[in-house]
């Protein structure tokens, strides 16, 4: 191929040639080469340093790097040849770069730059006795543009990365040795139509195969599949290109033709609630499919969006493909993993952002049950930079390759039960393109609902969605009031539409808050159907340090970190996950914000109930049980269980609890606590018996507090002051508790900015503007009297005025505990600065504080935290549902969160008791009577703002403890809502009573 003919193509709006019409994937009774594996691999900085030849069979590989397919030569090439991680800075075939909106190249459509990435690959592999049959070449996904080659024939090209591409390849292969070689530009056209908010990676990263089609094969099959919720009846009906049958043995259907429609009796309707499935074959004179069936009905009812004659409730995710280590290549485990946390964190629908995902985890859907929306290949954001100017989505130029993309994923995953929704694709403005991809799916499959979220007048889709809307907003929308449109007729139609959040609760770092809030307007508006947190995973790359502190240990990279000059930093690191799939403190509170069934307790010592109502849609509670646990302290008093009968779908049902838990409660001096399980009966869609769904807390009693213990004088000294075993420097200062040295405790306003902080309508800039990240301490007075030392400072930065005056009055008992009366009182005026620096004197507002609350240091080393408290993971005032009153223990490594960007982390609140041990068995207790908020590190907060990976945290050789009233709200600023309103944090007068013991 020529430069020329190759800057043409790389240039052309048309998505491909030579190709393939596309078709259903299936599982096939014919031959099938997998040519997965090692191939010879040759990366060239652009098209013009294209190796000539290098398709032709003789051509000479023997000096180029072995590379397996499938995976992205950017992340293939961060390993050395044997497979090892190599230091970060090091790469062998270009680097990952990562970008959200903006395009990593010039905005000058529909050309590539000349700095094009490409990928030369060969593969030789041998096939016996190819018979009469023609054969098939087909690439399940390859990134950006691609152009093949067998034994030096040119099969065609073609675009869209994530869509399967096919070859006839009958006129080109041979019997024995075979030679493939195929061409990848990382850049095309096509990548002004992927730009997806994900990382910049290239290659073929999807399998890749040879497949016989022998005579009377069948090209393509659509399965319908419809059921009928009055009569319970499915209705079957399966389109083929030839003449076939069609066998489902446990139905009683034999040899029922192609193209006819049998209504079946009796059969079990396919939801994510209950995914039945049936086994089924295709059969053909020269091939035989197999066939997975599920009956279900998808409409929109009275506004309503219904799957068999039921509405339904999203509380979904979207999810992009990602592993830290081979990036969007994916295997069948690592799938089988992200379906199985999500259905054991309640987690019931997926949008596949921004792409069709590869096809074998919709099987995985498919069979444990998980609601999809299907989103094309196609996203165009970057044009927003300058103003939707030249957007493909209205430029016929394009629509070619708008409905090319529609039109491959629609056939290929046309079969899947799971999927419910065809999405056009994720922020491309707006455009007749996209309404003409609309209208093809419509017509080809009228079976499944229309999504796009970027054209909010709704003409062409049979769903309102949006995205990060705030809670006024929702509730006029849940109720039919908002208005947007100047067309009457367009607001009224789009005002008829059921509503999803296709994206809210941006899980960027620590966060998102505020779940609560939105699920109430769910359960209170039928309009609105849920939504879909942003998102499923952090993207980051694995990598190992090479230099520093911490040399040659593991972290993850982000945007910036492999020297891209354009990149949006740690955006990418937004999911629900952490990148090695662990789940993050924010997927336990989507578990439980989105529980299936709403538990709650009422009554008092006469007797107590339980209210179960369920959140099911299609499915009965038979499949849980119920169980209630009393506890003392933290220290478990008697359980047993609670007999539930099963609640129908949206219903609910009271019962009485056992006597007996009112009676363990009425003799004990320590507060009681009664929880309330939900749990799987038996195993069932990948969530295993025992395992809890939901869960509900209630305080029965409240603990005797004991009067402070006769308080002995304070004692005065040159060197300062001494309460009990207690000792102060001459400045109030506490320096020993006991035999423990201590850092005494100093007001603490700070945080380490969470993401959501730092996101231009988070409250960082304020709190920094503010000076709380720079406090400077003026001692007032030190003021013994009797048994009470007083100690009063104010806290300012400089250069403001705002501050916090502090009072301490410490005390001691004669047993050696110290009590201390925190009071504190905002000074000055905490109105914002950045009026001055915008000159716009409506900015003026009152400022926040991230915390109020003292630090203390004390000794380093490994320490452990016991705590009755809100645990077992960090929790904060607008995400606690996960949270459960209890006793809790931890290392002080185990209570930090590992964001791939340092935050704030690791708070646990109410907490009444706390003891820290040392393995020198040195302990300390801390006493809250009324609860506090309670962080635990090795380091700073100073020291975690300043980190930029968690390689960067080297423990300082203290523990440095944080007792707090109150923090600021999580939110989810870095794309959504700030902190809702009962959340925020002002300066204002308030006061905490502790007490702490040094004990052996």
């Amino acid at each position: 191929m020529s430069f020329s003919e190759a800057v043409r193509r790389v240039s052309s709006f048309e998505p491909g040639a030579g190709r393939l019409k596309p078709r259903a994937s299936s599982t096939s009774s014919t031959r099938t080469v997998s040519l997965d594996g090692d191939w010879m691999f040759h990366l060239v900085p652009g098209l013009r340093a294209m190796t000539p030849g290098f398709e032709a069979p003789a051509f000479d590989d023997s000096a180029w790097t072995v590379l397996p397919v499938p995976g992205a030569w950017q992340m293939e090439g961060l390993r050395a040849p044997d497979g090892t991680l190599l230091d970060h800075g090091q790469a062998r075939h270009g680097r990952p770069a990562y970008t959200n909106i903006n395009y990593p190249f010039p905005i000058d459509p529909p050309h590539p730059p000349d700095a094009n990435p490409t990928g030369e690959y060969r593969r030789t592999f041998d096939v016996a006795d190819l018979g009469d049959a023609d054969w098939v070449l087909r690439f399940e996904g390859v990134d950006s543009h691609l152009t093949a080659w067998l034994n030096g024939v040119e099969l065609g090209w073609g675009t869209g990365s994530r869509l399967p591409t096919e070859f006839d390849v009958t006129h080109a292969v041979r019997e024995g040795r075979n030679v493939l070689a195929v061409r990848v530009h990382q850049w095309s056209a096509a990548s002004y139509l992927e730009d997806q908010d994900m990382w910049w990676i290239s290659g073929i990263f999807r399998s890749v195969s040879l497949i016989e089609r022998p005579s009377g094969a069948i090209g393509d099959h659509f399965v319908h599949a419809d059921f009928d919720h009055e009569t319970g009846e499915g209705i079957l009906r399966v389109e083929t290109d030839v003449t076939a049958v069609v066998d489902v043995p446990e139905l009683g259907v034999v040899g029922l033709p192609a193209g006819e429609s049998l209504r079946i009796p009796g059969v079990g309707p396919w939801s994510a609630e209950a995914p039945r499935l049936y086994a089924g074959v295709l059969r053909g004179e020269g091939e035989s499919i197999e066939l997975r069936i599920g009956f279900r009905t998808v409409r929109v009812v009275d506004g309503l969006i219904t799957v068999n004659g039921s509405p339904v409730r999203f509380r979904g995710v979207n999810r992009h493909e990602w592993h830290p280590e081979t990036g969007r290549t994916l295997d069948p485990q690592t799938m089988l993993a992200d379906v199985l946390l999500m259905k054991q964190h309640n987690v019931n629908a997926v949008r596949t952002s921004h792409y069709p995902p590869d096809s074998r985890f919709l099987d995985l859907c498919d069979e444990y049950g998980l609601w999809v929306i299907d989103e094309c290949d196609l996203e165009t954001h970057g044009f927003g930079q300058v103003g939707w100017e030249r957007n493909p989505s209205a430029d016929p130029m394009w629509r070619p390759a708008y409905l090319d993309r529609i039109e491959r994923m629609v056939e290929r995953d046309k079969n899947h039960p799971s999927v419910i929704m065809w999405s056009m694709g994720n922020e491309c403005g707006v455009g007749d393109n996209l309404r003409a991809m609309a209208e093809w799916a419509r017509r080809r499959d009228g079976s499944r609902l229309i999504h796009y979220e970027g054209d909010y007048d709704s003409p062409y889709v049979d769903v309102y969605s949006r995205m990060y809307v705030d809670l006024d907003e929702l509730a006029l929308i849940g109720m039919g009031a908002d208005e947007r449109t100047v067309d009457p007729r367009a607001d009224a139609h789009r005002r008829s539409l059921p509503m999803i959040l296709c994206e809210y609760a941006h899980a960027m770092g620590n966060g998102p808050g505020g779940l609560a809030e939105y699920e109430e307007l769910f359960d209170r508006y039928p309009r609105l159907q849920g939504g879909f947190v942003w998102e499923w995973i952090d993207h980051g790359i694995l990598q190992r340090t090479a230099e520093g502190p911490n040399t040659g240990q593991l972290f993850y990279a982000y945007g910036g970190d492999f020297g891209e000059v354009l990149h949006d930093g740690n955006f990418i690191a937004d999911g629900l996950v952490l990148p090695d799939r662990t789940p993050s403190p924010g997927l336990l509170e989507y578990k439980a914000a989105i529980a299936p069934v709403l538990l709650s307790i009422d009554g008092d010592g006469d007797g107590l109930t339980l209210a179960v109502r369920s959140r099911f849609d299609h499915v009965d509670t038979a499949g849980l049980v119920f169980s209630w646990l009393v506890e003392e302290d933290g220290v478990e008093l008697g359980g047993g269980a609670v007999e539930v009968p099963p609640v129908p779908p949206r219903g609910a049902i009271r019962v009485r609890l056992d006597d007996a838990v009112a009676d363990l409660a009425r003799d004990a001096s320590g507060e009681i606590v009664l929880t309330v399980r939900a749990a799987q009966a038996k195993e069932r869609d990948g969530v295993p018996a025992g395992h809890e769904i939901a869960f509900i807390q209630r305080i029965l009693a409240d603990a005797q507090q004991g009067d402070f213990a006769r308080r002995v004088p304070v004692t005065v000294s040159a060197d300062g002051y001494r309460v009990g075993d207690a000792v102060f420097d001459p400045d109030g200062r506490l320096t020993r508790l006991g035999d423990l040295p201590v850092l005494g405790p100093r007001l603490d306003l700070w945080r380490a900015p969470t993401d959501n902080d730092n996101a231009w309508q988070g409250q960082a800039k304020v709190w920094r503007d503010l000076g709380l990240n720079r406090l400077e301490h003026r001692v007032v007075r030190v003021q013994p009297e009797d048994d009470e030392l007083t100690v009063e400072t104010v806290s300012m930065a400089a250069g403001r005025e705002a501050g916090i005056r502090t009072r301490m009055i410490w005390s001691a008992g004669p047993g050696g505990e110290l009590e201390l009366r925190l009071h504190l009182s905002p000074v000055g005026r905490f109105d914002t600065h950045l009026a001055a620096l915008h000159h716009d004197s409506a900015r003026v507002k009152r400022g926040t504080v991230p915390r109020l609350g003292i630090r203390i240091g004390l000794p380093g080393g490994e320490g452990t935290l016991d705590w009755y408290g809100l645990g077992p993971g960090e929790n904060y005032r607008d995400s606690r549902l996960a949270a459960r009153l209890g006793r809790h223990r931890a290392m002080v490594a185990d209570l930090q969160t590992p964001y791939v960007r340092p935050q704030e982390n690791g708070n646990r609140g109410a907490v009444r008791r706390a003891e820290i041990f040392w393995p020198t068995g040195d302990r300390l207790r801390v006493t809250a009577p009324s609860g506090v908020n309670v962080t635990l590190r090795p380091w700073t907060s100073e020291a975690l703002d300043a980190a930029r990976h968690t390689t960067d945290l080297v423990p300082d050789g203290r523990l440095w403890l944080n007792l707090d009233l109150a923090h600021y709200g999580l939110g989810s600023a870095s794309v959504g809502p700030d902190a809702f309103p009962a959340h925020r944090l002002y300066p204002h007068t308030c006061s905490l009573l502790l007490r702490l013991a040094h004990v052996r």
